[in-house]
This record gives structure tokens, C-alpha cells and sequence, in this order.
């Protein structure tokens, strides 16, 4: 019976170390909606501006009411029988598979590599090599090996996402207080209660730092992607679009793009502070 409480005890104050807070949180500041949305109209105003004074030509930079009437026959009628909708729905869903791929995949590549130094000499020269290289670059590749269905689009876009999030759970593992793991090995832990426990939970802010910028990274890779033989999707419709100079058609794709990219974002930031309550915020 002692014995049980002890190893009780023992849990309960390792998961107390992971889960104190480096430094005391700082209050959260409060801001409201006012300057993003003063930064809208004025953006918003500068276009119209442009547009009313033929700054450039109408083809190179259509007005908002032209974009306006673009998004209006996208989504009713549709552009080479695709809607918007339905461009806008295969995007995402290859988006978001990359994504959880590259989250998944990196975090668990990140934690082995920091864990285990022989696994880092491996796949370190690797990564680094692979890191630099632009998605188009695969894109004869994946063709080749994977044939021009959905796998090696969604392939493209993880590959791309995938360093990301590699370093920066690496980053976040090797950035664990050394302080926090000699308590937990004091108090009894085993290595996988302290990877669970501690190293994990002190590396998570590094990992959502990861995920923010690895959904940047997954978009950007989008048009790409799009360009393996694909007949639906937003990329396709920038790419296709583009090549009939249809400019307001091509500027309705980007702003989706920037949209969905933004409102997704702000969905990982409100899952860190659920997940993560004890970092600072500013």
C-alpha cells in the first residue's frame, strides 16, 4: 500500500514539473478588432484608389468591384466546370492531409533525432540538404514515381511542411529545462515518463510555433502541387486563370488562399493557448 502511494506521489510531482511555467505569465493584453479592421479599409482604399486613377491597366489590376462580380460567377457559375466551392474543397482537403502528415511525421522525427544522437548524425545532413530545395523541383520526380493522381500533390505539399516541423520540435526537445529533467529523474521517472511528461509538454510551444508556419509553408506549396496534372482545385484556377489573363479570377484565388490560410492560422493559435495556457502571450 505505501508502496502504490509512493509511485502515485512520484507521478503526480513529475507531472508538476512539466507542467510549472518557466517564469510567471505575464497578463494578456486585450485588443480589439479596431486596428485590423483600419488596416482592411485602408488597404481596401488604396486599391479602389488605383483602380479609379488607371494607375495600371485594367487586366493588370482590376478594380474591386470587377474582383466582386469574378467571386459572384465563381461560385454560381463557375470557371472550366469547376465552382469555387468545389476548387476551394479539394484544396483543403489536400492541404490539411499534407499538413497533419507533415505534424505527425515531424514531431515524432524531431523528438527521435533530440533523443537519440546517432538518429540525429543520420537524418541531420539530410534535412539540411533537403531543406533548401523548391517544391517545383520534385515535381518531374513525383510524376515519375507516383503518377499524376492526388498522392504526389499531397506528397509535394508535405514535403515541404515537413522540415518545419523537424527543427522546430528538435529545437523545442533540446530546449527543455535540464533543471526540470533531474527532478523528474530524481523523483523516480523513467526515460519515457520523462518524455512524456516533461520534455514533451516543454517542448509544445516550439512545436505550435512549427505548425504555424509549416500551414504557411503547406499553401504556398499549393500552386505547385497543382500544377501536376490537376483539374480542380485553387492553384489550378490561379494557374489556368492566369494563362487566359483573367486577373480578377486569378486575384478571387489568391484572396482565398490569404483567407483560409489566415483563419486556419488563427485556429492553431487558439488551440496553443488551450493547449499551452502556460506560455506568454503578448
Amino acid at each position: 500500500m505505501f508502496m502504490s502511494r509512493s509511485k502515485e506521489t512520484e507521478q503526480t510531482s513529475v507531472a508538476e514539473v512539466a507542467a510549472a511555467p518557466a517564469t510567471p505569465p505575464r497578463p494578456q493584453a486585450r485588443r480589439g478588432w479596431i486596428p485590423y479592421l483600419l488596416v482592411f479599409f485602408g488597404a481596401f482604399a488604396i486599391w479602389q484608389g488605383l483602380a479609379w486613377g488607371h494607375v495600371f491597366p485594367s487586366f493588370a489590376l482590376p478594380s474591386p468591384s470587377e474582383v466582386g462580380n469574378a467571386f459572384g460567377t465563381l461560385t454560381s457559375k463557375g470557371y472550366l466546370n469547376s465552382t469555387l466551392q468545389q476548387d476551394l474543397w479539394t484544396s483543403l482537403v489536400r492541404v490539411l492531409t499534407a499538413f497533419v502528415g507533415a505534424v505527425v511525421l515531424g514531431v515524432a522525427v524531431g523528438i527521435l533525432i533530440a533523443e537519440f544522437k546517432v538518429l540525429y548524425t543520420i537524418i541531420d545532413p539530410f534535412l539540411q540538404f533537403i531543406r533548401p530545395i523548391p517544391p517545383l523541383a520534385y515535381i518531374p520526380l513525383f510524376v515519375v514515381w507516383f503518377g499524376i493522381g492526388e498522392q504526389p500533390k499531397v506528397l509535394l505539399i508535405l514535403v515541404a511542411a515537413l522540415p518545419v516541423m523537424v527543427i522546430n520540435t528538435y529545437n523545442g526537445v533540446r530546449r527543455t529545462p535540464i533543471a526540470r529533467i533531474e527532478v523528474a529523474r530524481n523523483l523516480g521517472a523513467s526515460r519515457f515518463q520523462i518524455l512524456r511528461l516533461v520534455t514533451f509538454p516543454s517542448s509544445l510551444p516550439d512545436i505550435f510555433t512549427g505548425m504555424k508556419v509549416s500551414i504557411g509553408v503547406a499553401w504556398s506549396t499549393l500552386v505547385a502541387a497543382e500544377l501536376i496534372a490537376a483539374d480542380r482545385g485553387l492553384g489550378w484556377l490561379i494557374e489556368q486563370a492566369g494563362t487566359q489573363l483573367q486577373t480578377p479570377m486569378v486575384i478571387v484565388g489568391i484572396l482565398i488562399i490569404g483567407l483560409v490560410g489566415y483563419l486556419m492560422d488563427l485556429g492553431i493559435r487558439l488551440l496553443e493557448r488551450v493547449v499551452v495556457p502556460w506560455k506568454q502571450y503578448a
